[in-house]
C-alpha cells in the first residue's frame, strides 16, 4: 500500500533499524574497542579552501581539545585520524608512510581512519593538491611528538637519559640493550594527551627509510578483488531505494504532475515537500519503474545559451570587478581590469584567443548516498565526497539540527576529480529517509550525473604579447573569462605582465575540476608561446629557455627534452613534436608530445608522451609516477574530444555513448621523469600533472600540419557546435 508523506520537518519517526555496529562507532566507542593508548593533539587553523575562484565553507579552528590525531593502542596497533579522504590519489599510503617514518614503526602498523566527521578532526576538504603540503607536515609533527613522549616515558621508567635510548620498529630499547618496551607496553591502555606547541624536529627527507620509497598501495588488494565497498555498495537492514523527480531542463518550472500510477505500486512511498519530489521503494527496480510512471510537465525557459554562442556570452556577461589572480612571482595581481600591456617599439606584436568547452567529471561512480536517522534523531550519511565536513554543514543547514546530530562517513569512492565537493545526493537521501522512517540509498543515474552535477567551466582566454627579434619577450597580457585564475600568472621573464581573471555569468553550473583553470590557462599560454617562437623563427624549446630563469621549471624542461630526444625530433607532415611547461600548487612540470597524423583521414593519434615532474621531496615514487600517468590519460580527453553539448536549457549528450572519453586505444607510450628534491618540502601532485598535455599536443599538431588549433577539444570525433572542424594542411 502506498503512502503520501508531506510536511517533512514535522514527521514523527518510528525507530529505524540500526545499522551494523561497524558503521556506528563514535569516537569513544572506537577507542574502547581498540584499547587505550596515547593521544597527541595539535591546534591548527587550516586555510580557506579556494576552488574556481570562490570559497567553500568558512575558516574553522581545530579545537584544542580534539586530541585524536594519533592513537597508540595497548596491543601496538596505531590509528591515524584525518579528515582528508582517499579518492584514488593514494594519500592513504603516502600519509601512512610519513607517520610511520616519524613514529619509527613499520608501515603495516598504521591504520588510516579518514573522512569520518565523528572520528576525525575538522578538515576543509581534499582538493587543491593540499593534502601532502598541509596534512603531511601536520601528521609528521604529531607522530614525532608522540615518539618523543614515548621515549620520555621510557626514560622516566628506567631513570636514564632519554637521548641515549634507541627507537626502532615501535620499540624503545635501553642503551645496554638489556631491556626494551613496545609502545603498547608503555601506554598500558592509558589515555595520554600531549599538547604540542612550537617546532618539533622532523626527520630530514635525505634520511627517510619508509617515506621516499615505493610502498605498495594500502588496501590495494581489496580494490582489485572487489572486496572494497564504495558508497553505492553500502547496504543497511530495512533499507529503501530512492529516486528524485528532476526538471526537464535548466531554469524550468513545474506546470503539472501526476503521481497516481506511482502511488499504486506496492511498497512505493511518495515524498513531496515544496519543489522537492521524490519516492522510495523496497528495491531499485521498483523505484525506477515508479519514477518512470510519473507524468510531469515543465516549462523550460527559452533563449538559453548554447555551444554556438557561449564564448561571446561569457565575455559579454563578465564581471568588471574581476578577481585578481593568486600566486606567481611575476603576476601583476594589482592591475586594473582596463590595463593593457604596452607594445615595444620594433618588436613583433601578436594577439590570439583560445577557448575551452565545458566538460564533465564523468566519475566511475556517480553521486551516491545512504542515509539513516536513528531513534535519537541523529542522522548518519555514507556518501562519496571530497568534503565530508562540508557535506555535514549542508545537512545541518537543510534540516536545522545541531551539528552533533549529523555524521558523514566517506567510504573510498569511485573517483571525484574535483566533482564531488557538494552533497546533493546526501541531502536528497536524508530527506527521503526522514520521510520514510527507514534508511534510504540514493544513487544518481549516469544521465543525472551528466546533467545536474557541476562542470569544469568553459573559458575564453585572450592573449597579447610583443617579442623582440632576438626572441626576448617585451610585453605580456593574458585575460581569462569565466574558467578561473588557477595557473594564470606567467612564469616567463617579462616586465609588468598583465594577467587578469574576469568572472562571468555561466549558463551551466560550474565548479572544481582536477587542476581547475590551470589547464585552460596553460593551454592558452603555452600555445601562444609556441606561436611567438615561430613568429621569430626560434625553436620552441630554445625560445622558452631564453625567457625563463625559474630554476625548478628549467630543470623540468631540460629533463623532459633530454629524455624525449628533442634535439633529434624533426617534424614531418605526418609526425609532429611539441613541448610545453608550467607550474602550479608547488608542482613543476614539462611535457613533450609526439603525434601521428593519418594522411588520409587527418585524424590525430598521440604516440608518445614524456613528462618531467618535480614537487619537492618524493614521498612515494610509484604513487607519484601513477599520478602523472593518470593525469596525462585524463588530459587526453579534454585536449582532443571531451565537450558538453548544450542548448535551449538541455544537455544534449548526457550519456557515455555521446560523450567521448579516452580509451585504451588512445593511450600513448608514457614516460615519467621524476626529479626528487629532498632539499625542498613535498608538494601535492594530484592536479598539475595534466595541464601541459593539451598545449604540447596542439604544438605537435602545428609542427606537423601548420594548422594551429586554439580550441579545446582540438580534434573531436563528432562536431561540436562553435568549433570549426579540424582541417590540417598536408
Amino acid at each position: 500500500m502506498s503512502t503520501l508523506l508531506t510536511d517533512l520537518p514535522g514527521l514523527t519517526l518510528p525507530d529505524p533499524t540500526n545499522a551494523p555496529r561497524c558503521f556506528q562507532l563514535d569516537r569513544r566507542t572506537f577507542l574502547q574497542l581498540f584499547g587505550g593508548g596515547l593521544l597527541v593533539c595539535l591546534s591548527d587553523a587550516p586555510g580557506l579552501a579556494q576552488e574556481s575562484g570562490r570559497a567553500f565553507g568558512g575558516r574553522q579552528q581545530v579545537p584544542s581539545d580534539v586530541s585524536a590525531w594519533i592513537h597508540v593502542a595497548a596491543d601496538n596497533r596505531i590509528s591515524v585520524f584525518t579528515g582528508k579522504v582517499e579518492v584514488g590519489q593514494n594519500i592513504r599510503t603516502s600519509l601512512a608512510q610519513l607517520v610511520a617514518e616519524e613514529l619509527a614503526v613499520p608501515f603495516d602498523a598504521i591504520t588510516m581512519v579518514m573522512g569520518d566527521t565523528d572520528l576525525t578532526p575538522w578538515d576543509a576538504g581534499t582538493f587543491g593538491s593540499q593534502t601532502t603540503p598541509q596534512m603531511g607536515p601536520r601528521l609528521r609533527t604529531m607522530a614525532a611528538a608522540a615518539r618523543q613522549t614515548l621515549v620520555d616515558m621510557a626514560a622516566k621508567r628506567w631513570s636514564c637519559d632519554a637521548a641515549a635510548l634507541i627507537v626502532a620498529n615501535g620499540k624503545i630499547t635501553a642503551p645496554n640493550a638489556n631491556q626494551s618496551l613496545t609502545y603498547g607496553e608503555l601506554t598500558k591502555g592509558e589515555k595520554l594527551v600531549a599538547n604540542v606547541s612550537g617546532n618539533v624536529p622532523l626527520t630530514p627527507a635525505k634520511d627517510w627509510k619508509i617515506a621516499g620509497t615505493p610502498v605498495p598501495k594500502a588496501n590495494g588488494r581489496d580494490f582489485v578483488t572487489g572486496k572494497h565497498q564504495y558508497p553505492s555498495d553500502i547496504a543497511l537492514p530495512g533499507m529503501m531505494f530512492g529516486k528524485i523527480v528532476r526538471p526537464q531542463g535548466y531554469n524550468a518550472t513545474l506546470d503539472s504532475i501526476d503521481t497516481t500510477a506511482a502511488e499504486k505500486m506496492p511498497g512505493v512511498k511518495l515524498v513531496r515537500d515544496g519543489d522537492f519530489i521524490g519516492l522510495v521503494a523496497p528495491d531499485a527496480w521498483t523505484a525506477e519503474q515508479a519514477l518512470a510512471s510519473i507524468k510531469s510537465k515543465w516549462n523550460v525557459a527559452a533563449g538559453q545559451p548554447s555551444n554556438q554562442t557561449i564564448f561571446d556570452y561569457l565575455k559579454a556577461n563578465s564581471n568588471s570587478n574581476s578577481e585578481a589572480p593568486r600566486g606567481g612571482s611575476r603576476a601583476n595581481a594589482e592591475a586594473a581590469p582596463a590595463a593593457t600591456a604596452a607594445p615595444s617599439p620594433g618588436a613583433i606584436d601578436l594577439a590570439q584567443s583560445y577557448t575551452v568547452q565545458y566538460i564533465a567529471h564523468a566519475p566511475l561512480e556517480p553521486r551516491a548516498a545512504v542515509a539513516q536517522w536513528d531513534a535519537t534523531g541523529k542522522l548518519t550519511v555514507w556518501t562519496g565526497t571530497q568534503r565530508p565536513f562540508g557535506v555535514k554543514d549542508e545537512l545541518v543547514a537543510a534540516f536545522h539540527i545541531d551539528p552533533s546530530k549529523v555524521r558523514v562517513i566517506q567510504p573510498d569512492m569511485g573517483s571525484g576529480y574535483g566533482g564531488k565537493h557538494t552533497g546533493e545526493a546526501a541531502v536528497e537521501a536524508a530527506r527521503l529517509a526522514k520521510a520514510a522512517g527507514q534508511p534510504v540509498k540514493l544513487v544518481w543515474t549516469r544521465e543525472e550525473e551528466f546533467t545536474w552535477a557541476y562542470f569544469r567551466p568553459a573559458g575564453l582566454m585572450e592573449l597579447k604579447a610583443s617579442v623582440q627579434h632576438d626572441g626576448t619577450l617585451a610585453s605580456w597580457e593574458h585575460h581569462n573569462y569565466n574558467s578561473g585564475n588557477a595557473g594564470l600568472p606567467t612564469p616567463y621573464n617579462v616586465t609588468s605582465p598583465v594577467t587578469e581573471y574576469h568572472a562571468s555569468k555561466s549558463p551551466l553550473r560550474i565548479g572544481s575540476y582536477r587542476a581547475l583553470a590551470s589547464t585552460a590557462n596553460h593551454f592558452a599560454r603555452e600555445s601562444f608561446m609556441d606561436e611567438l617562437a615561430h613568429s621569430v623563427g626560434m625553436d620552441p624549446l630554445a625560445f622558452r629557455l631564453k625567457n625563463l630563469t625559474e630554476p625548478r621549471l628549467l630543470a623540468c624542461l631540460n629533463a623532459a627534452a633530454d629524455k624525449f630526444g628533442w634535439a633529434n625530433a624533426k617534424s614531418t607532415p605526418t609526425r609532429g613534436f611539441g613541448i610545453a611547461c608550467g607550474m602550479e600548487k608547488g608542482g613543476h612540470t614539462a611535457t613533450c608530445a609526439e603525434v601521428a597524423i593519418d594522411p588520409a583521414t587527418k585524424k590525430v593519434k598521440i604516440v608518445r608522451v614524456v613528462q618531467a615532474w618535480e614537487s619537492g621531496a618524493v614521498v612515494n615514487p610509484d604513487g607519484l609516477r601513477n599520478q602523472n600517468m593518470g593525469a596525462i590519460v585524463q588530459g587526453i580527453g579534454g585536449a582532443l574530444f571531451e565537450a558538453i553539448l548544450f542548448g535551449d536549457g538541455h544537455i544534449q549528450n548526457p550519456h557515455f555513448e555521446g560523450y567521448r572519453l579516452p580509451r585504451f586505444s588512445d593511450t600513448p607510450q608514457v614516460e615519467i621523469v621524476l626529479i626528487d628534491r629532498k632539499d625542498i618540502a613535498s608538494a601535492g601532485a594530484g592536479e598539475t600533472g595534466l595541464v601541459c598535455l593539451a598545449p604540447a599536443v596542439g604544438n605537435a599538431i602545428f609542427a606537423a600540419t601548420g594548422a594551429r588549433l586554439r580550441n579545446m577539444p582540438m580534434a573531436p570525433d563528432t562536431a561540436v557546435p562553435g568549433i570549426a572542424p579540424s582541417e590540417f594542411k598536408a
